[in-house]
């Protein structure tokens, strides 16, 4: 008989205070997006506190856009239990609504600033995904997020997993595929991808953040259907035909779709969510050259408006100190040998 090997969710306490390995995970991501950002605000000369402090602000809107977004699409799940809506560590958050809560931050934050939006999210579009690429294991120590279930050999024989994952991904009575995974090495390819991207000279200012958000969704899309603990909805035959169709591919592939509830719907939110995002990025990519709002490209100068206002601002004590400039040499009036002036 075989034994699940969870890992403890709980990594130590402080005295009846437990730090569990979800947040601290979260925070080593949080951490490795603020160091690539901080590192790629180097070239453009931004001060490096301009990021932690978009890490101090940015971090807790995201947490409470995503807690938000999940409760709101499981809210039979929390009405009678309404305490549990503030558990964040006992997991429950959603990718999109963290995004939502970020670019809001973001918004104000940039504006008070006084930097381009599109600007500063390119430089951080990168970190976004590291963030996501370490956070998805927490949703591996918590047991969350896994896909449905597949056979022991396809973990250890087919994708060459070790023991501590697939010990990890026996959850109930079988073991179920590794979703928390893929998406995080799809991750990891992005980040290359979009690092690669930034150094061409054809990259204009928002197509680095648009391509992240192509990128992820693209692979948030397959993977979603893997899952089993999808928010879902019930919508038209013809939109889930549609989204069933697209994923045609991962059956090709031997893949089976995860278990979703039909009490929730027939449609998976993030599935449909994904292929919106895609659209609409594309989109706004081709209308923004084409009305040439996009005309700076990726490696253009950034500067604040703020901080261009106050170098042109001339400061009180130049306007009141006396002029040094040198005055008119009035030419010396030459003298006679009696010392009266000559005519």
């Amino acid at each position: 008989m075989f034994f699940s090997l969870a890992i403890n969710p709980i990594v130590f306490s402080i005295g009846s205070l437990p730090v569990h390995w979800y947040g601290l995970i979260l925070g080593v991501g949080a951490l490795a997006g603020l160091f690539l950002a901080i590192q790629e605000g180097k070239r453009f000369n931004i001060p490096q506190e301009f990021f932690m402090d978009l890490l101090l602000l940015g971090v807790p809107s995201a947490i409470i856009g995503a807690r938000i977004y999940f409760v709101a699409f499981k809210w039979e799940d929390y009405k009678d239990n309404f305490i549990d809506v503030f558990k964040i560590w006992n997991g429950g958050i959603a990718i999109y609504g963290a995004l939502i809560g970020a670019i809001i931050c973001g918004i104000i934050y940039f504006r008070y600033k006084g930097y381009p939006f599109w600007r500063i999210v390119d430089i951080c579009a990168p970190g976004l995904l590291a963030g996501q690429m370490i956070g998805r294991w927490g949703n591996f120590i918590n047991q969350e997020a896994y896909g449905g279930v597949v056979e022991e050999s396809f973990l250890r024989d087919k994708l060459h997993l070790p023991d501590f994952i697939v010990n990890q991904m026996y959850i109930g009575d079988a073991f179920h595929h590794p979703t928390f995974l893929y998406e995080s090495l799809w991750s990891l390819l992005g980040i290359l991808l979009l690092m690669v991207l930034r150094r061409q000279n054809f990259v204009r200012a928002g197509e680095i953040f648009l391509s992240y958000f192509i990128w992820y969704s693209i692979g948030r899309f397959f993977i979603e259907a893997l899952r089993t603990d999808s928010l879902g909805f019930n919508g038209s035959s013809g939109v889930a035909s549609l989204i069933n169709g697209l994923w045609s591919p991962m059956k090709w592939m031997g893949f089976e779709q995860g278990y979703l509830d039909p009490a929730y719907g027939n449609i998976r939110i993030s599935q449909l969510l994904a292929l919106l995002i895609i659209l609409v990025a594309i989109v706004l990519i081709v209308v923004r050259r084409v009305t040439g709002q996009s005309s700076a490209h990726y490696s253009d100068p950034i500067v604040s408006t703020k901080a261009a206002a106050a170098d042109s601002v001339v400061p009180d004590h130049a306007v009141n100190t006396p002029q040094s400039t040198p005055q008119a040499v009035q030419p010396k009036e030459e003298k006679a040998e009696n010392g009266e002036p000559k005519e």
